[in-house]
């Protein structure tokens, strides 16, 4: 007979806390964890601040339970709907492209990274195949700074990892998109190409992140704002069709 595996108990706990929160049907309060997993109260609620801080698990204001958290759905993601999702955003992408006139992009939360889904030029047929793009590091575009605003827990393991100019820096941009609800690239990204990027929602919670960029001279950023309205009509009437 073979020798049973010698657990480290620490990984065993946090992955019965995510199993019983998922059982409860994505949320649960931290005294019903305890009881369902047969911890202490202080061992749960020390499990569940780490995980709050890696994205396993996050809080919402307002709310005593803990949900679910963007990073473990996004490997649920990653090892699920990609093709569903892009698919069901494909007609919004097109509209989005023809109206802009700009290219359009369709990227993912996937760990600390964007991952691109689709990308759509103003003259590409609706039936051309798709053209998948690189991974990127959040802080690379207006779709990474999109996630950061929106996806909890993200911006605080990125913010982590900077040091303190760069932290204060990034910290700044953030909050602007938060504010505003949309993140304008004015060259920082590509040189000579400016682009705009939204949150696309799908029952509150940020799914993917859009984007539309072009040259400069044809998108300044008082038209990317206006763009941005336009594309958040697109992103919420695909999520209505959804539902």
């Amino acid at each position: 007979m073979s020798k049973a595996p010698r657990l480290i108990q620490s990984i065993e706990r946090s992955a019965s806390i995510l199993e019983v929160i998922a059982q409860e049907g994505g949320s649960a309060r931290l005294q019903q964890i305890a009881h369902l997993t047969g911890l202490g109260k202080t061992t749960v609620h020390n499990i569940l601040r780490t995980l709050d801080h890696l994205g396993y698990v996050q809080r919402r204001p307002g709310d005593m339970r803990y949900h679910l958290g963007g990073r473990i759905l996004n490997i649920a993601r990653m090892a699920g709907d990609d093709n569903a999702l892009r698919n069901r955003l494909r007609p919004a992408l097109l509209a989005i492209a023809k109206e802009s006139g700009g290219t359009v992009y369709l990227g993912v939360p996937s760990g600390d990274e964007a991952s691109y889904l689709d990308i759509i030029t103003p003259d590409q047929p609706p039936d051309a195949p798709r053209d998948i793009l690189r991974r990127e590091t959040l802080e690379g575009s207006a779709i990474g700074l999109v996630f950061l605003a929106f996806v909890p827990g993200l911006a605080k393991r990125v913010l982590a990892r900077l040091d303190a100019t760069e932290d204060e820096a990034l910290f700044a941009r953030i909050e602007t998109v938060r504010a505003k609800g949309y993140a304008l690239d004015i060259g920082a990204y590509r040189q000579g190409q400016n682009g705009v990027a939204i949150p696309c929602r799908e029952n509150g919670e940020v799914r993917a992140g859009i984007a539309v960029a072009g040259p400069a001279e044809l998108f300044p950023p008082a038209r990317l704002i206006r763009l941005s309205w336009m594309m958040t009509r697109h992103a919420e009437l695909a999520a209505v069709q959804h539902c």
